[in-house]
Formats: structure tokens, C-alpha cells, sequence
């Protein structure tokens, strides 16, 4: 039976696409700010502000000496992988074991660069030529009527689970075990948050084009619709809807592999936003002579310029040595893993143009395999297989390619004029870049595209000026080195402190060894190995050391859409669990082979024998029957405890809960500061934080009536005051309120959380095993046979000191 196609309920069900946003042919969203539902929106995103402590240069270099497992999670293609080889290279180059995770085609790309490899799964091949047919984030109709769509969805499920066991597995040819300290991702990979608070460790962010809220320019995937809107919010509130467009086509598969890592769903108001909620790290390889960053980017944000690998030692093949020999410098093409409905179209209109001009021309075949199987060579025009860019481009005079980040890098590097012909994604986005300094033309998507107005932008990168734009980009460029500059962002923003091992300082923490109640002792996976071989402490005195720790939370803006989205949440819920009350039996009832009882063997000659087998056939379909109905019957009881179990959290812990935030938060709404509490883990924090919004919210609402008044005469006069008798009166009703009734919402939620934490608990046994099995490995490695003496001596010493609760020794 063939899946429906994904629903997107909710830009369905607001009209979205119709009112508030729309898909171009290029995959570009048209975002029209001006309708009432995307100023609807934009009350809801908070307002962007200038960081005069931001660091707009790049990062100066930082020291870590700490020794990392980093797992580096990319998805794409070639071009995309390939910067962060160089990446994982500069980082062994500081002692860190590198691992790079992304498709099983890159092995040897990623293996002969001396860098691990872990395959995710995924084909970038049918998903380069999927994204060709539709470029937006909302597919074509063609592709759903074809199951493209359901392919595509079962590709991310298929990653999302190989991500994650990127991060735990043993190498695939040597063996050695690997328990990811730290890990690095674009942002298409997806797990990269998910994978990381599961493990407790920090996450590091980096990508070739902006993902991040700014209103310097809008997000590359939006072209923005505007009248009445500012322009710098415009710009900002375009990141959000691109966001929140991605997260209706994903959010239910991302969400249904996080319950796999017993991880809680995350509400839909969060998700589209959550590395920017969480203030993750993020890292762009861009230069900054091009695209200097932002001044409304923190800190945690940097430009740190492109990544470039070592120009590779390449020796050229005879025919193509002597094509660069004959002639004239010629001008590149190629569309790299770019995959084209129709190659021989593209290829006869590629060779139109090159013939019109007079010039001489290298076409690289590419993924698309342009000229054909039987592509012949002649003086004019060379067909290349294979070949390094940081080779070839020094040999040409301008270059023609798809706009791929890397691509486009490594053609200002080497001071070469470029046409861009943009596909989808970031592609634009270079080629507006390029045409803005005047380094090629305006950029010519591919489906505008047709021999003359290629050839015109072919002679316009020939030109004196265009040339010239390039060399000067390039002279610019040859003083930055984004590689070691990304390293040092990457390692400032380690929480260094928190990851050292008090026995073994160059290795990370993983573990906490509880000396008593109020004490312990961090330790690394060797240290701990050694003491657990000699005996000097028990594996299960050991508890997993949380270096990074996240919290997702459900955030409410006011107790209105607090109740709203509770009850529609817990709707939600109830309303899939009965549907499974029917739906489960039915799965149960296809599981069950009916042939097993339903044919007797043909084979059998003898009466005796077909007697027996009727005999047995008729008790096999009799077992097969009971167990059948019994599996309905569990399925359906199942469903029906979910359902009330849905029922009785909803209204006796998310609803109060989510009023009670959402009074808590109404002070936002008329500027004051919301007191943070802490986050909510177990039943221990949440009492706690339900102690301390008794207590400050009792005491700031009873307060409000008159410190209200006074601050707005001060500020305002006579009008100040009426303002503030009116935040007062509000400020009071609702501290009070919200102080009274979080006295049992917020203890009911952790209770709660303690009881998922209890019952969900496989993942967390899977990270221990993993770890502890790491840890016996490298005991009997080399650096546990020289550290081993080291490590029995500092903890004996250990044990003789006192030890504070921040680990370390009173000395």
C-alpha cells in the first residue's frame, strides 16, 4: 500500500502558502510581510538589537590542549564535504581524533584525506537531483504524485539514525571504539542538536552561507515582499519563516527518531529556532573581505573565511597537459554533482555559446556526465573527468559552474572571473555576491538559461575589469586562512573548564566519580579505566559527566496562547492514541502469516501423513488465530492507557504549567525582565524552581502597585505614572497568580520529568556501555601504559585531600 504524501497541516491549515508566503520556480519563498499573518509573526519573533561587545574580526588563535573525539557531521555533496576535510585535518593537526560523518560515497574522498569515516546513509546523488526538480522547500506536485517526496523524508529518517550512531560506534575497519567529546555539523545534517544533548557534550555549528537572524540582509531562500514593513526587521523575520517552512516538512520525522534516543518530543513553537534559542556556536566560512559579519551577530558567531585544503600534489593526464599546451588559457565549465534532467540540452547549448566566442573551453562531465558516454576531445573544447579545482583554476581564464560554496571559493582564490549559474540553495546567493564586486555577471539560473546570454556572460568575465575585480578579491584573500581561524573559534567556544579530566588534564571529562554526597571527581574514559582494572573504584560508582547539558523548553509568550497551544497539544495526543485503539489491531492483523496455517503440504503422499498435517494444520491455525487476537487485543489496550494517560498530564500538569508560564512571561510583553530560575531536569528542580517563583513573584507582584507608578514618574511624569499604575495592577495580578499556581505546576513537571527520565533510560545504558568500553580499549593502549602510575597517584593523593563540589582539591 503506497504512504500518503507528508502532510503540511499547519501551512495548510493557516493558509500560509496562499497568504503569507509562496514558492518562485526557483525555489526561492516569497515571504509577503505585509499580510495579516506574517505581522502576526513578527509580534511573536523577538526584536533583533545590536552587540557592541560582538567580535566582528576574526577569532584570534585560542589554545586547547585538551585531546577531542569530534565527530564532524556534513550533508551534501562533494563541494559541501570537502572544506571540512580540511577542517578535520587542521584539527588533528591539535591532537583531536576527527571523524568524518556523511554518504557512504565520500569513503574514499574522506579516507585518503587520513581522517576517519563513518557512512550516514543517504545517496547526495538522487538527493542533488531531487532538489534540481524542486529547488524550495515545498515540493512540486510532479514529485508527489511520483513518491519523491517519501523518499526523500525516508533519506532524512535514514541519516538522522546514522548520525547518531556516528557518534557512539566503533570505527567500521579498525575497530577501535569512538564515543564522540564534541561534535561539528552543517545545518543540513539535521541530528546535530538531538545527537548532542543526548550526549551531554557541546556542539559547534558551520556552514557557507547565512543561517543566522540578522538585519544586515534577509535569509538567501527568501525573496521578500514589503511595504509597510522596516526594512531591517523584513530582513530578520525572513530567517524565521524559512525556519518554520523546513520544520513542517521534518519536524514529525526528527521528532519520532528523538523518542528512538529517548529523547521528549520538542514543541512545534520551538523547533524551527532552536539553535538560535540554545545559542549554539556557529562558525561561517565565508571571507569577510567579501561579507564582513553582521554587528547584530553575538559573540558565539563568527566569519572566519573559506576552507581551503593544501593544494593536492596532482599529475595530469597526457591529453589533458597537452590541451592546456596547444592554445590559449580556456575558460572552465563544470556543474559538479549537480544532476540535469537533460544533459545532452545542456551540453549542446554549452557548446554554442564556447563557438559563437572563439574561445577554447574545459567542460567537466560531473554527476550530470555532460558530452555524453562518447564525448570526444578536439583543440577547442576538452571533456574532463576528474581533476583538483585548486590545480585546474590556476590554469584558466574565468570559470562557469553551479555556484557551490566550495566552487566559488576556490575560483576567487586563484583571482578567476565567474559566471554562476544558480540551481537551488546558497547558489544564489554566491552569484549575487559575485555580481555585486564585480568579480562576473548578474548570475543566470538554469532555467534561464540558453546559449546567448552565456556566451555575453562568458565576454563580460574576459573583460580587463572583471579580471582585475578578481586579482584584487584574491590578493585580499591570500592574508586570511579560515581553517585555523574556524579551529579557534571552534575551541573558544569549549567549555573548557567543565571538560577537563582532574587526573589526565589533556583528557576530557566523560564520567564523575561520586566520592560522598557532596563531592566527586571528574574523570576521563582512560583514567577511569585504569581505576576500575585496579580495582580502586566500581564501574557503577560512575555517573555520566554532563560537560554541555540541554534543556528545550516549551516557552509560552502569555497565558492566553499558553492555554491554547497546551489544549491543542494535548488534543493532539488523545486524539492519535484512539485513533490507535483501531489503527495498531489492523497493523497487528498484517503482520500475521496467513499461509502459515492456511496451506498443508502438497507434498505429502500418504493418507496417514495428510491426516497428521490436517491434524496440526488445524491446531496451527487455532495457536495462530489466539495469538493473533491476543496481539490486537494488547495493541488496543495499549493505545487506550496512552489515551487516558494523555487525558490526565494534559489537564493536571501541561495545562496548569502552561498558564503559569504564561503568566510568568505577560511582564515581557511591556518590557520587564522575566527572573530566570533554572531549568526543570527532575523533581529536585523543579521544587526549587518552584520555591524561588513563590517567593519572587509574590514579592515583586505585591511591590508592583507602587514601584511601578514611581519608575514611570521618574521616566515620564504625570503620564509615567498612570503607565505604571497600570503595569502595577497588571504586574500584580499576574506575579501573584503565577507564584500561587506554579506552587503545584512546576513540582508536577518535574515530577513528571523524573519519571521520563526513569522509564527511558536504553539510550543512556547504550552511552555508558559504549564509554566504558572505550575506556578498557585505550587501558591497554599506549597512553594508558604511560599514564597508568600517573593516574593511581593523583587519585590516591585525591582521595587523601578533600574535594569541593566543583572538583577541585581544597590545595
Amino acid at each position: 500500500m503506497e504512504e500518503p504524501p507528508p502532510r503540511y497541516s499547519l501551512l495548510e491549515a493557516i493558509g500560509w502558502s496562499k497568504e503569507g508566503a509562496s514558492v518562485k520556480d526557483d525555489g526561492r519563498i516569497e515571504v509577503d510581510l505585509d499580510s495579516s499573518l506574517c505581522k502576526t509573526v513578527a509580534k511573536l519573533i523577538p526584536h533583533s538589537h545590536e552587540h557592541p561587545d560582538s567580535e566582528t574580526a576574526a577569532p584570534l588563535p585560542f589554545d586547547c590542549d585538551i585531546q577531542l573525539n569530534v565527530v564532524i557531521q556534513v550533508v551534501g555533496s562533494r563541494g559541501d564535504v570537502q572544506p571540512f576535510i580540511a577542517l578535520g585535518n587542521e584539527l588533528q593537526k591539535h591532537g583531536h581524533r576527527v571523524r568524518i560523518a556523511t554518504h557512504g560515497v565520500f569513503k574514499s574522498f574522506v579516507r585518503d584525506s587520513g581522517l576517519e569515516f563513518y557512512p550516514i546513509g543517504g545517496d547526495p546523488s538522487e538527493l542533488m537531483a531531487y532538489m534540481v526538480k524542486n529547488p524550495g522547500l515545498i515540493p512540486q506536485m510532479k514529485s508527489l504524485r511520483d513518491g519523491e517526496i517519501q523518499r526523500k523524508r525516508s533519506m532524512v529518517a535514514e541519516m538522522l539514525r546514522g548520525c547518531w550512531h556516528s557518534c557512539i560506534d566503533d570505527d567500521q575497519e579498525s575497530d577501535e571504539p569512538f564515543v564522540a567529546d564534541a561534535i561539528i555539523a552543517n545545518p543540513p545534517s539535521f541530528a546535530h542538536i538531538h545527537c548532542a544533548q543526548a550526549l551531554s557534550i557541546p556542539l559547534h555549528l558551520m556552514f557557507t552561507m547565512p543561517w543566522s537572524s540578522t538585519r544586515s540582509f534577509p535569509h538567501p531562500l527568501a525573496n521578500l515582499k514589503y511595504s509597510t514593513t522596516e526594512p531591517k526587521m523584513a530582513n530578520y523575520i525572513s530567517y524565521s519563516v524559512v525556519e518554520w517552512m523546513t520544520w513542517q516538512g521534518l519536524g514529525d520525522i526528527i521528532n519520532e527518531w528523538r523518542a528512538s534516543l529517548d529523547l521528549e518530543p520538542i514543541p512545534v513553537t520551538e523547533g524551527p529556532n532552536l539553535a538560535e534559542t540554545l545559542k549554539v556556536p556557529f562558525t561561517y566560512c565565508w571571507s569577510p573581505s567579501l561579507m564582513p559579519k553582521p554587528s547584530d551577530w553575538p559573540s558565539h558567531i563568527d566569519v572566519c573565511g573559506f576552507f581551503f585544503r593544501s593544494v593536492p600534489d596532482y599529475s595530469p593526464p597526457a591529453d589533458l597537459e597537452s590541451f592546456l599546451r596547444r592554445g590559449s588559457r580556456p575558460v572552465y565549465i563544470g556543474f559538479g554533482s549537480i544532476v540535469i534532467d537533460e544533459p545532452a540540452a545542456m551540453t549542446s547549448m554549452l557548446l554554442d555559446a564556447i563557438k559563437s566566442l572563439g574561445v577554447r573551453a574545459i567542460i567537466s562531465r560531473g554527476w550530470s556526465k555532460l558530452g555524453g558516454e562518447n564525448a570526444c576531445s578536439d583543440d577547442q573544447v576538452f571533456y574532463l573527468d576528474d581533476c583538483p579545482h585548486e590545480w585546474l583554476f590556476q590554469r584558466v581564464d574565468a570559470v562557469v559552474h553551479h555556484g557551490g560554496a566550495g566552487t566559488t571559493a576556490c575560483g576567487l582564490r586563484f583571482g578567476r572571473s565567474t559566471v554562476i549559474i544558480p540551481f537551488f540553495g546558497d547558489q544564489l546567493f554566491w552569484g549575487n555576491m559575485v555580481a555585486s564586486r564585480g568579480l562576473g555577471p548578474k548570475p543566470i539560473p538554469y532555467k534561464s538559461l540558453y546559449a546567448q546570454n552565456l556566451a555575453e556572460a562568458i565576454q563580460f568575465c574576459l573583460q580587463p575589469d572583471a579580471q582585475l575585480a578578481a586579482l584584487d578579491v584574491a590578493n585580499q584573500m591570500v592574508h586570511e586562512d579560515g581553517v585555523s581561524q574556524a579551529v579557534a573559534s571552534f575551541h573558544r567556544n569549549l567549555p573548557l573548564d567543565k571538560m577537563r579530566c582532574q587526573l589526565l588534564p589533556s583528557e576530557p571529562a566523560v564520567w564523575r566519580f561520586r566520592k560522598s554526597s557532596k563531592t566527586s571527581l571528574s574523570l576521563s574514559k582512560v583514567a577511569a579505566g585504569v581505576l576500575v582494572e585496579y580495582s580502586r573504584i566500581k564501574l557503577s560508582d560512575l555517573h555520566l559527566h554532563e560537560v554541555n547539558p540541554i534543556h528545550i523548553q516549551n516557552r509560552r509568550w502569555d497565558p492566553v496562547t499558553g492555554i491554547t497551544s497546551s489544549l491543542l497539544g494535548t488534543a493532539t495526543d488523545v486524539l492519535q492514541a484512539s485513533g490507535d485503539i483501531f489503527y495498531r489491531p489492523y497493523q497487528e492483523l498484517r503482520r500475521v502469516p496467513h499461509s502459515n496455517y492456511e496451506h498443508s503440504d502438497s507434498r505429502t503422499s500418504s493418507i496417514t501423513s495428510l491426516t497428521a498435517n490436517s491434524v496440526n494444520s488445524h491446531e496451527g491455525k487455532k495457536d495462530s488465530k489466539l495469538k493473533m487476537t491476543g496481539s490486537t487485543l494488547k495493541g488496543s489496550a495499549k493505545s487506550a492507557g496512552r489515551m487516558v494517560g494523555f487525558w490526565y498530564k494534559g489537564m493536571l500538569v501541561d495545562m496548569p504549567l502552561a498558564v503559569s508560564d504564561g503568566l510568568r512571561a505577560v511582564p515581557r510583553l511591556y518590557g520587564d525582565e522575566v527572573k530566570d530560575h533554572g531549568n526543570i531536569r527532575d523533581w529536585k528542580s523543579g521544587a526549587t524552581f518552584a520555591g524561588k517563583s513563590f517567593v519572587h513573584g509574590m514579592a515583586e507582584g505585591l511591590t508592583d502597585i507602587f514601584s511601578q507608578p514611581y519608575k514611570g514618574g521618574q521616566k515620564e511624569g504625570a503620564k509615567g505614572v498612570i503607565k505604571g499604575l497600570a503595569k502595577g495592577t497588571l504586574g500584580t495580578t499576574t506575579k501573584v497568580s503565577s507564584a500561587a499556581l506554579g506552587l503545584i505546576a512546576y513540582p508536577a513537571h518535574g515530577m513528571m520529568k523524573s519519571l521520563y527520565t526513569a522509564t527511558h533510560c536504553k539510550t543512556r545504558k547504550h552511552i555508558i556501555q559504549a564509554r566504558a568500553k572505550e575506556g578498557k580499549y585505550l587501558v591497554d593502549s599506549p597512553k594508558g601504559e604511560i599514564h597508568r602510575q600517573s593516574i593511581l597517584r593523583k587519585f590516591e593523593a585525591h582521595q587523601r585531600q578533600p574535594i569541593d563540589p566543583h572538583g577541585s582539591s581544597s590545595n
